[in-house]
């Protein structure tokens, strides 16, 4: 059915109380454009869009908007790796070291893709100051990362990695398919089945990004340690967002861009068993692989207790929903995804209009309560 006011979109009967929730949002001044998406089974039975692209409010938000999901990037990103995983004999137990030699100094030569995925290799940013404008050439800081000691023994404990975890990985799916991580998503996942998302912006899709108004909070770390710091707090922990540099190259831990729809979509995949349209993306054994748990505890750098699979999140903070089987991911200033398995459902929230939330954001939390109060 059509949605009035400053919201449009879809909602199937039945499923009017998210539509609700997020025209609540709205009125209460939180938003300043966002979209929500869900499909159950393979249907879209939400799509709503509503509010501004940009700062002034002169252009609408609609179903071409494309928004940068930040770390709801990783979880897109891990699909793409577990897509040619099997090109390896030992696939996510292959040593990092055996397809990229380079990364075995300073004590990582065992360190496995599976660890490297799930936060475990110790690699959450540079202790000491490096040039900034190294994060907007992947390739060096790839190189970077190679010859740097861990903060802690990989394997012993794991710790959110918000930014290296992209360059890692993105180095890591070129060792294995020779082609970079976002090529992949592109030519064997995204356009097959004109999904809308993209890791590497092209420069004539920039027009249709929205305005990111950033919090004017710090991020919700907790607890200050020297993890925490060193991921996220020096002058050097990331690269300049939002610029057309950023957006064009490929930062798989941090700047996929896309509509709440084609996230919902890719999502989906793991709703279905590793599925895309009723077709087999995913092989069977790395879809297992790719989702089982590999890490949950404190974590290191994020104040919480965390479980991840190899670049997805378990759902042990019950946050994305109530199955604790829903692999999902937030990302900074309040995006979030999840696919869960049981329902065959998967859903997104994007927004640019970001809080301080690094997961749990309030406005994603009353639409996933409200989607699963509908079920």
């Amino acid at each position: 059915m059509p949605v009035s006011g400053q919201v449009s979109g879809q909602v199937s009967p039945g499923f009017e109380p998210v539509r609700d929730v997020f025209e609540e949002t709205f009125e209460a001044g939180e938003e300043l454009g966002a979209g929500f998406c869900a499909i159950l089974d393979g249907e879209v039975i939400i799509d709503l869009k509503g509010g501004y692209a940009d700062r002034q409010k002169e252009r609408a938000w609609d179903g071409e908007t494309l928004v940068p999901v930040y770390s709801t990037t990783k979880g897109i990103s891990a699909l793409v790796i577990a897509s040619v995983i099997a090109k390896l004999d030992e696939g996510y137990e292959t040593k990092v070291s055996k397809i990229w030699p380079e990364f075995g100094a300073a004590g990582k030569a065992d360190v496995t893709i599976a660890q490297v995925l799930s936060h475990q290799a110790g690699l959450v940013g540079f202790a000491e100051p490096i040039d900034p404008d190294l994060w907007l050439d992947p390739p060096a800081l790839a190189a970077e990362l190679a010859t740097l000691e861990p903060l802690w023994e990989p394997g012993t404990a794991h710790g959110y990695h918000p930014s290296t975890w992209g360059y890692l990985a993105g180095e890591i799916a070129k060792r294995i398919d020779g082609r970079s991580l976002g090529t992949i998503l592109r030519e064997d996942i995204c356009v097959p089945a004109s999904i809308d998302f993209h890791i590497g912006l092209p420069a004539e899709e920039h027009d249709r990004v929205g305005d990111i108004m950033k919090p004017r909070e710090m991020p919700r770390l907790g607890d200050l340690n020297e993890f925490n710091k060193v991921a996220f707090l020096t002058k050097w922990a990331a690269p300049g967002r939002g610029g057309a540099a950023w957006r064009e190259i490929e930062i798989p831990s941090a700047n996929g861009h896309g509509t709440a729809k084609s996230v919902a979509q890719l999502y989906g995949i793991y709703a279905n068993d590793g599925h895309l349209d009723g077709k087999r993306l995913i092989p069977a054994d790395s879809f297992a692989a790719l989702t089982k748990r590999r890490v949950i505890g404190e974590d290191l750098v994020l104040p919480f207790v965390t479980e991840f699979a190899s670049g997805v999140m378990r759902n042990n903070l019950g946050i994305y929903g109530p199955n604790g089987e829903t692999l999902a991911h937030s990302g900074w200033g309040g995006s979030l995804a999840l696919g869960d398995p049981d329902r065959r459902l998967s859903a997104a929230y994007v927004m640019n209009r970001q809080s301080s939330y690094l997961q749990g954001d309030p406005r994603a939390r009353r639409l996933v309560d409200a989607l699963y109060g509908c079920l």
